[in-house]
């Protein structure tokens, strides 16, 4: 089971104002599983998005990027089992045939329409199925959706990913849902796997595209499972504009801060549960790097203590051969790092200082906290003041046997 977490229940999501959310089968992989979601948006919402900067992504990414250029999006629909990736011209006309027809059936622009695919790369997307749910979708289009959406987009997900907050902007209470699905292929370069996040507060474009790239870059930019950045990424914040408030124009403001620190919430959240459900995970670590002298010197080096297979088994297998985190912190690529000033925790235990083994560190402590759950890794490099956490989860024999036999 994933590590601490817990999926939610239909009555803890709450209803956005402006949002509705259909539910359909199109049997893409496996004969009668829910596999289409889509997501209707009340006119005059905002849209702003993050996508994966894979170099091979998916058709519905390139025509979801260029139809957001183009049009306020009145609609997304998301399939999974399929991620028409790889797949050329015939897959970029199979998003754009899917987009038609919803269109058609909701009386918009193709362009107002924004395509979603997660699964099997390399395989073109069967656009006569995903269109021939989509009435289906769109009869059972609900505002109390959240919970069978969070579930309908999952794939190798164990646990549906999602989260509800509530708070006080400009004197009106603004709710915020979000869900997303992830579990492998996740070292996110730009957001996460898939992510939707919808407020009814109002909330200018620039505004709103400034708190997108805030919360992606300090949730799901900050996680990894598997150090692999998926063909299909993107994160999706929606603002409706249904509240009430006073739009909010200006990122200086006191209303902007609350916001922002609102959805930067939610998406950490959902971004933590991406790494909890990571494939075969058994533990989730924290790693803070701070005393450097750039937040992306930190990250640098977080993301290869975060990306070291020999790191993570270890952390499997709870066997403090903590000489493997040294190792990582020093083929980081930080050229001029004096490794003799850092120092090394896990949770409150010194573990290195002085480029070797701190005096004070008995295994025994080592081999208690590495049976945790949850564990903490703090690297103290005392050459600058800045800071940064990343998240991630161990390697385990399960992750091999998921991926391995993720086809069959």
């Amino acid at each position: 089971m994933p590590v601490n977490l817990l999926a939610p229940t239909a009555d803890e999501l709450l209803p956005v104002a402006g949002v509705t959310l259909g539910i359909a089968s199109a049997g893409i992989k496996k004969p009668g599983k829910r596999d289409i979601t889509l997501i209707q948006l009340a006119p005059g919402s905002r849209v702003a998005g993050v996508f994966t900067q894979n170099r091979f992504c998916a058709a519905p990414v390139t025509v979801a990027k260029r139809h957001l250029q183009k049009a306020a999006p009145r609609a997304l629909i998301i399939n999974t089992g399929n991620a028409n990736a790889g797949t050329g011209e015939p897959g970029m006309q199979a998003s754009k045939a899917v987009c038609e027809a919803l269109a058609g059936l909701l009386g918009c622009a193709e362009k107002e329409v924004l395509p979603f695919s997660t699964g099997v790369i390399m395989e073109l997307l069967p656009a006569d199925k995903v269109i021939a749910a989509l009435p289906d979708a769109v009869a059972d289009c609900r505002a109390d959706n959240w919970f069978a959406a969070a579930n309908a987009i999952m794939t190798t997900d164990i646990v549906a990913k999602a989260v509800s907050r509530q708070a006080s902007i400009g004197g009106k209470t603004i709710t915020l849902t979000g869900m997303a699905k992830g579990s492998g292929m996740i070292h996110p370069n730009m957001a996460t796997m898939l992510g939707y996040l919808a407020t009814d507060a109002a909330v200018s474009q620039a505004v709103l595209d400034t708190m997108l790239k805030h919360a992606a870059d300090h949730s799901f930019n900050c996680i990894t499972v598997d150090g692999d950045t998926s063909t299909n990424d993107a994160f999706m914040l929606i603002a409706t504009g249904q509240a009430g408030n006073a739009e909010i124009v200006d990122v200086a403001s006191a209303d902007y801060t609350a916001l922002a620190a609102a959805v930067t919430e939610v998406s950490t959240l959902l971004a933590q549960a991406i790494v909890r459900d990571g494939e075969g995970a058994t533990k989730f670590m924290s790693i803070r790097v701070e005393g450097g002298s750039s937040r992306d010197e930190c990250r640098k080096i977080g993301y290869a203590i975060a990306h070291s297979p020999l790191v993570k088994t270890a952390f499997f297998a709870s066997d403090p051969n903590l000489g493997r985190i040294l190792a990582a912190i020093g083929y980081a690529g930080v050229d001029d790092l004096d490794v003799n000033a850092l120092q090394l925790y896990l949770d409150d235990v010194l573990v290195a200082e002085h480029g070797g083994r701190a005096a004070s560190y008995q295994e025994a402590d080592g081999q208690r906290i590495m049976r945790q759950a949850e564990i903490g890794i703090r690297v103290v490099l005392n050459r600058g003041s800045a800071d940064a956490t990343l998240w991630t989860c161990d390697f385990s024999y399960d992750y091999v046997k998921i991926n391995a036999e993720y086809r069959s």
